[in-house]
């Protein structure tokens, strides 16, 4: 689910610097796409698979 929300936030910030979309500090394409970085690398280590790994002993 995570890989799916940084996609979108890859795909916002392109869309906001390739439209030189004036945008204040908080919403530039920087900043969405290290959100997207950040919900990637969570993607990455597992957090928000949506499902749980039980192992039997």
């Amino acid at each position: 689910m995570l890989g799916i929300v940084a996609a979108v936030l890859f795909f916002i910030a392109f869309l906001i610097n390739a439209a030189d979309i004036s945008t204040n500090d908080t919403f530039s394409s920087v900043n969405v796409m290290l959100l997207g970085l950040t919900a990637l690398a969570l993607h990455v280590a597992g957090i928000g698979a949506g499902r749980s790994v039980r192992r039997r002993s």
